[in-house]
């Protein structure tokens, strides 16, 4: 079953993510693209054992620049990724790849920066909509878009019904209602991003 979802950023509509989904029976694997201030990208993903992140890989077009991710999470556990670089990048845009990969032990999923697909991993694997599910910190393997820099997030999760979850990020400041599918597919998510 291959679903396709579009994505566009509450307040600049010019920021728009479409995701190509295929579900399986414990996971997901997906292609997509993102439309950014400055830069497009494409990316696929792996998550198709317990909803848990295998891989990643994400590319980034600027102007006269581009970028290149790959983010692996192995069956023990653990976290490396593969970069490059090419042309003249901006000033202000932090090295791509894994900043300290000791913080991602206990990770078991990726987080794309602006792309709200990657919130329905831990809202499956954590069966939020089918139980009442109490507030459960996670680490996540965020991707700050479009550098690819690679960071732990502290992240909680916890059940409100059957189409919406309570999302926080301790590291972006983030409290939100997310109003969700039956599939777990994000629909709005307040301040960012509402599907179309």
């Amino acid at each position: 079953m291959e679903r396709t979802y579009t994505w566009r950023h509450v307040d600049n509509p010019l920021i728009q993510n479409e995701a190509r989904v295929q579900f399986h029976q414990t996971g997901l694997s997906a292609s997509g693209a993102q439309v950014g201030e400055g830069y497009e990208a494409t990316w696929e993903l792996s998550a198709e054992n317990n909803w848990a992140t295998q891989n990643v890989v994400v590319n980034v077009v600027g102007d006269g620049w581009e970028r290149h991710l790959e983010l692996i999470r192995s069956e023990a556990g653990e976290w490396t990724s593969t970069t490059k670089e090419t042309g003249t990048h901006p000033d202000d845009l932090p090295s791509p790849g894994i900043v300290q990969p000791a913080d991602l032990t206990t990770a078991l999923d990726c987080d794309l920066g602006l792309c709200p697909l990657t919130n329905t991993m831990p809202i499956r694997r954590l069966g939020l909509l089918e139980e009442n599910v109490p507030k459960t910190p996670l680490i996540m393997a965020w991707i700050d878009m479009p550098s690819l820099q690679v960071i732990a997030s502290d992240q909680y999760y916890s059940s409100i019904d059957s189409h919406k979850v309570r999302y926080a990020s301790g590291t972006r400041g983030v409290d939100v209602e997310l109003e969700v599918d039956e599939d777990g597919v994000v629909v709005h998510y307040p301040d960012m991003a509402r599907r179309v």
